[in-house]
C-alpha cells in the first residue's frame, strides 16, 4: 500500500488503506478536530523526536472489553493491602508527563514528545481526554490517560512509578467503564501485558464495524467528575 500525505485539509484516508506494519500516512498537525477526527475513523498519531507525524491504524487491533477484565490473585492481594486512592482527572498534566518518562528496563517513552503532550492537554482542557490517577498517600505513584467519545476509550499511555500502580488504574478504569456502559478501550497495539489482564486482538475491519455506532453514542458528560473516587470500584 502506499503511503499517504496529509494536506492541510482535516482529512484522512480509509484506515483499510494502511502499510502492512499498520502506518497510513504522514504529515498534518496535531489540532483538536484533527485528533477527532482521527480517532473517529481509528487512526491515531505515533512518532519521536525528530520523526515527521506519523498516523496509524494497526491490523490486528487490541481491544479491552470493560467486563472481561482479568485480576490477578496477586494483584487483588496488592488492593486490599495497600490503601490506594484513585482518581479522575485530578491531575491529568502530571500524570501523562509522568508517562512521557524513561521506563524501566531500558524502554522509554520517548514517543510521547512535547508536541504529543501540548495536544493531549488541549485535548483535556475541552473534555475530551482523561487520566486516571492511582495515588500512595499524597504521591502520585501511577496512572493512565486516554481519549474518550462516545461509548470507547482510546487509551493512550500508563506509568508505574510503584509496582502495579498503573495495573490498578486500569482495574479502576474498567470497573468505571463497565458502571457507565462503555463499549471497549482501545488498547491500539498488542502487549503482553494487556493480554495478560483480558485484552484480545480483533481484526481491524471489525474494529472499524464497532467504531461507528460507538462513536456516535451519547454519554453523560458528569461521569467524569473529578470529585469522584473510584478505589470503592477495585475487587475487594
Amino acid at each position: 500500500m502506499p503511503l499517504f500525505r496529509l494536506s492541510e485539509k482535516n482529512e484522512f484516508p480509509p484506515a483499510w488503506l494502511a502499510r502492512s506494519d499498520g502506518l497510513l500516512c504522514i504529515g498534518g498537525d496535531l489540532r483538536i478536530e484533527r485528533l477527532l477526527l482521527a480517532y473517529q475513523n481509528g487512526i491515531f498519531p505515533w512518532f519521536s523526536k525528530n520523526e515527521p507525524l506519523l498516523w496509524w491504524s494497526p491490523d490486528p487491533r487490541l481491544v479491552l472489553f470493560p467486563e472481561a477484565i482479568k485480576i490477578s490473585r496477586s494483584l487483588k492481594k496488592k488492593i486490599k493491602q495497600t490503601p490506594f486512592r484513585i482518581t479522575v482527572d485530578n491531575d491529568f498534566e502530571q500524570t501523562i508527563v509522568s508517562c512521557a518518562q524513561p521506563r524501566r528496563g531500558g524502554h522509554n517513552g520517548t514517543w510521547l514528545v512535547e508536541e504529543m503532550i501540548d495536544a493531549y492537554i488541549r485535548l483535556h482542557k475541552h473534555g475530551y481526554a482523561h487520566s486516571i490517577e492511582t495515588w500512595h498517600g499524597n504521591s502520585l505513584v501511577g496512572g493512565l490517560y486516554g481519549v474518550c467519545l462516545g461509548g470507547i476509550f482510546f487509551g493512550e499511555s500508563m506509568f508505574s512509578n510503584e509496582r502495579d500502580a498503573s495495573k490498578i488504574a486500569l482495574s479502576a478504569l474498567t470497573a468505571f467503564l463497565t458502571l457507565h456502559g462503555f463499549d471497549m478501550i482501545d488498547c491500539q497495539v498488542t502487549s503482553h501485558h494487556l493480554l495478560n489482564m483480558g485484552a484480545v486482538e480483533i481484526s481491524r475491519d471489525a474494529f472499524l464495524k464497532r467504531l461507528i455506532p460507538s462513536t456516535a453514542r451519547r454519554m453523560n458528560p458528569d461521569m467524569w467528575d473529578p470529585s469522584r473516587l473510584l478505589d470503592p470500584l477495585l475487587p475487594q
